[in-house]
């Protein structure tokens, strides 16, 4: 008997991909296991394409990526990259996005907290937001790096080595207790 996964429009998060400098490409398997939506930045369009990568929405002019069929565009306009891709994926009720990107900037994200299921892949870090009372186990010795921090941040479980860095000081759970509606948070990718 084998099983077979029928898989919906907008079940799996889709994946807005604007740069991948340091970016395994086990992971990037694994990230379009599903086939997501695919939504990348107009200057690596043609590295994916290559990659036989099928993107579905371009973020700027679709240019010559005359290799795919049915590519759409989306424009940046006064936006950045990131919020356009954002704004286009809350707009079509969008539940969640893995994004891909060489540089962070928590501004770009803020807004879209409450809207939409954010995970971004940095570097070698995971970030996403959590809303007060989040709770998670970790093994000893992880880091965890609070990326909008504050006085109204409570930690538990954790031990603060620097401005925003905490360390698990043995195996269980850590709980982060805070004031506002959300909290970004990164985690090292193993």
């Amino acid at each position: 008997m084998s099983s077979h996964h029928i898989v919906r429009e907008k079940q799996e998060p889709a994946l807005v991909i604007l740069g991948m400098e340091s970016f395994t490409n086990e992971l990037l398997g694994q990230l379009l296991e599903w086939s997501p939506t695919v939504i990348v930045a107009a200057d690596i369009a043609e590295q994916l394409t290559s990659a036989d990568i099928k993107v579905d929405i371009i973020i700027g002019s679709a240019g010559n990526i005359a290799t795919q069929s049915d590519v759409k565009s989306i424009q940046s306009d006064s936006s950045s990259e990131v919020q356009a891709a954002l704004n286009y994926l809350t707009a079509t009720h969008y539940p969640a996005v893995n994004i891909i990107t060489d540089d962070f900037v928590l501004a770009d994200y803020l807004a879209f907290a409450d809207k939409i299921g954010l995970v971004i892949y940095c570097g070698n870090s995971k970030i996403y937001p959590v809303s007060s009372g989040f709770s998670k186990w970790k093994p000893a010795g992880e880091a965890v790096r609070i990326l909008n921090p504050g006085d109204d941040v409570s930690a538990a479980g954790l031990q603060k080595t620097a401005d925003e860095n905490y360390i698990m000081l043995r195996d269980g759970f850590f709980s982060l207790q805070f004031e506002r509606r959300y909290l970004f948070i990164a985690e090292d990718i193993l």
